[in-house]
């Protein structure tokens, strides 16, 4: 069966990224105010540093309210994820998929020439596949 797409037909292109140094309550309020999984951290040149998912805020904000009881003192760079599994925009998203489903990640940069180009979540692929499969249907019946 020939692959459905690549990560460049369904990935955002223009994802919200935060800095390193942004305090980690204003990443809170990004994630939630745009109903997001996690955030790329990228520096001023656009290239990735690592991502932020919203486990790690909340990691990230108990031990904040654990250790000193004021969550405005933790810092992005504190909680990120620093190992970050990236993919190209001309990679087989049933490989990505395959990818997140092994590292139980729910998001991947888009990486070109080193710097953050798009994202693609899980939801960016469901959707995808989802249309590969009602093509696929259509031609059958054709």
């Amino acid at each position: 069966m020939p692959q459905p797409t690549t990560v460049n037909d369904c990935m955002y292109r223009q994802p919200l990224t935060i800095r390193p140094e942004a305090n980690l309550v204003e990443a809170v309020e990004l994630i939630v105010q745009h109903r997001l999984t996690g955030l790329s951290v990228t520096d001023e040149a656009g290239q990735v540093q690592g991502v932020l998912s919203e486990i790690d805020c909340l990691r990230g904000i108990l031990a904040s309210i654990y250790n000193d009881g004021d969550p405005e003192h933790a810092l992005v760079s504190e909680v990120m994820t620093r190992a970050v599994n990236y993919c190209s925009a001309s990679d087989s998203i049933v490989e990505v998929a395959q990818a997140m489903l092994d590292t139980r990640q729910r998001r991947r940069p888009v990486v070109e020439d080193g710097r953050l180009v798009g994202q693609v979540s899980c939801r960016n692929i469901l959707w995808a596949l989802m249309e590969h499969s009602r093509r696929k249907l259509q031609e059958q019946r054709k």
